[in-house]
């Protein structure tokens, strides 16, 4: 060995002892960056060794499988809609409180327009909660139908917004709140005026104050009756006393109704949303349906191509009899909230093929009352949100399966705001109508402070903002699943077939077939990868699908194998 060498050896180790008779000890390592992009600091790999790869992510996989999908050209009913509570979307001015011109400057992400991107939902149709002059947030208590509430905007501002939404393929429809009106709605002050203006024991004379038609009044007191102030005289307002009832048999009452839908589809409007149909002539189905078919009609020989669909919060046979009106939908209650067929399969409660058997029973018992367009949704502004529904180690995979599973459905689908990011909410009405959660920090351009006497909220998931960057995210995951139902046709407008002999407590093997077109659904709604054997269907190609993770499915010689909570479109 050579001085020097050996020189060197006996310096190092005396540097060595030097550092361990001084009690010194390596610098503890610098804590991780908790977010943000990876350190750039790292060794150059040797040469000619693989680079490191980034993870994979869902929505990598995803972009495979469904890459060369494109939206069909159909242009009718059969349309994603997106529920938009005003009030608490986006605030364009600053107040605090959403308005119409901040639905105008979020239309980028609710459908821009462009077919060739995928950072916008895809939606294609909006229903907008109640927008007229009402004294409540959540304004199902109307003081002037053919009016737009301050708080929101003008009518000039509701225009923009049509005009904006009909630019990009979007289709708007409005609720329509008939079966009662606010307490301060002209009609209703005109006819207390009045009564209280008649002798006692005296009979109100239409001819002179025809208002006191309009709604249910009498000298009888009942368990949801109220009494007009000042007089002997009461009236019918079940849902609260400040939302009396009208009287939907009258007349004059129905010609109002009728000038005030032709006045909003004169303006552009595509369509309604019918509040609390069911609650027209309480308890008698019948004459419920005999309303619905007239005011149908007044619809359609305004515009045959405007959409209808009602809200009957009752059990399916009930619901689906409400088809025989001739309407184009009524709400699919069955497969909604934390209790309904959805949430139940997803997690675990019900086994998968529970979905498709609920799917067929819904089919036949609509087909039974007439013509109609399914209208699937999974929550709405009346019900706890749906991320609230699962729990465990699962719950965020869960949760994406249970939008896909509304979002495949036939039929015109809804999706309340938020659900595509797992937003929390839940008991108080006000829970339930939280703000948009576009970003963490409340102070962002665009964030809304909610309706007074919400609860705080803590989200379970991270807001728009992070979410679309995340390739795991639920909104990416539930983008991906709106892009499949806009292109394949007979996802939307397929009539539903299980297959029995594959379908079981994990898997639900569905066929949906239109216009002589067929796929297979396969959902795994499950924790574990599944295999299903479906060369007797005689199906060669993936056609689309969805993940939960970063695996994709396979099909290899007529087995298909599904990695855990996973969709896969197949075609022959």
């Amino acid at each position: 060995m050579s001085k020097i060498r050996l020189y060197s050896l006996l310096l190092a180790l005396v540097m060595l002892l030097s550092a361990c008779s001084a009690g010194g000890t390596e610098p503890d390592p610098e804590p991780p960056t908790p977010s943000g992009p990876e350190q750039t600091d790292d060794p150059a790999p040797e040469e000619g060794s693989e680079p490191v790869q980034p993870q994979s992510t869902a929505l990598q996989v995803m972009d495979t499988l469904n890459g060369e999908l494109t939206p069909s050209d159909l242009d009718d009913k059969y349309r994603s809609f997106y529920e938009i509570f005003v009030y608490s979307f986006c605030d364009s001015d600053g107040n605090g409180v959403g308005d119409l011109q901040g639905v105008i400057e979020k239309l980028d992400y609710i459908n821009d327009g462009d077919p060739d991107t995928n950072t916008d939902l895809g939606a294609t149709g909006i229903w907008l909660m109640p927008v007229n002059p009402s004294p409540t947030y959540h304004k199902y208590d109307v003081k002037d139908y053919m009016d737009i509430d301050p708080e929101y905007g003008t009518l000039e501002d509701f225009k923009a917004l049509l005009d904006a939404c009909h630019g990009r393929g979007i289709r708007v429809i409005m609720d329509l709140v008939m079966n009662h009106t606010s307490s301060q709605h002209p009609w209703f002050t005109s006819a207390c005026e009045y009564l209280r203006s008649l002798a006692p024991g005296a009979e109100p004379d239409p001819s002179v104050c025809p208002y006191v038609e309009y709604y249910n009044f009498s000298r009888e007191m009942s368990a949801t009756s109220y009494n007009v102030p000042g007089t002997e005289w009461y009236y019918e307002a079940p849902f609260w006393s400040e939302m009396p009832d009208l009287d939907l048999s009258c007349v004059a009452v129905r010609a109002e109704l009728a000038a005030i839908a032709e006045y909003w589809l004169d303006m552009g409007v595509d369509g309604f949303r019918l509040d609390a149909a069911k609650e027209f002539f309480s308890g008698d189905p019948e004459s419920n349906i005999a309303f619905l078919s007239w005011f149908n009609g007044v619809v359609k020989a305004k515009n045959p191509d405007a959409y209808i669909v009602a809200e009957v919060w009752n059990d399916l046979n009930t619901y689906a009899s409400y088809y025989r009106s001739g309407i184009d939908s009524v709400f699919n209650f069955a497969f909604a909230d934390s209790t309904g067929v959805i949430s139940k399969v997803a997690k675990g409660a019900s086994p998968a093929n529970a979905y498709g058997s609920a799917i067929e029973t819904a089919q036949a018992a609509f087909a039974a009352a007439g013509e109609y367009i399914d209208a699937p949704f999974y929550a709405n502004h009346d019900m706890g949100r749906s991320a609230g529904y699962y729990a465990g180690d699962f719950s965020e995979n869960q949760t994406k399966m249970g939008l896909a599973m509304n979002l495949l459905m036939s039929g015109a689908s809804f999706t309340y705001y938020g659900e595509e990011l797992g937003m929390k909410g839940s008991g108080k009405d006000e829970n339930k109508r939280a703000p948009m959660y576009w970003s963490d920090d409340p102070e962002a351009p665009g964030m809304t402070d909610g309706p007074k006497g919400m609860d705080s909220v803590r989200m379970k998931y991270e807001s728009q903002e992070l979410q679309s960057n995340d390739g795991n995210s639920i909104l990416n995951f539930t983008i991906q699943a709106l892009k499949i139902r806009n292109s394949i046709p007979a996802i939307s407008h397929g009539l539903a077939d299980m297959v029995e002999g594959l379908s079981d407590d994990n898997v639900c093997v569905l066929t949906k077939t239109y216009n002589g077109d067929s796929v297979t659904v396969v959902f795994n709604i499950s924790s574990e990868s599944r295999t299903v054997d479906v060369s007797a269907l005689n199906l060669t190609t993936i056609a689309a699908g969805l993940v939960t993770t970063a695996e994709a499915p396979t099909l290899d010689s007529g087995k298909l194998t599904l990695p855990m909570y996973s969709v896969a479109v197949l075609t022959a």
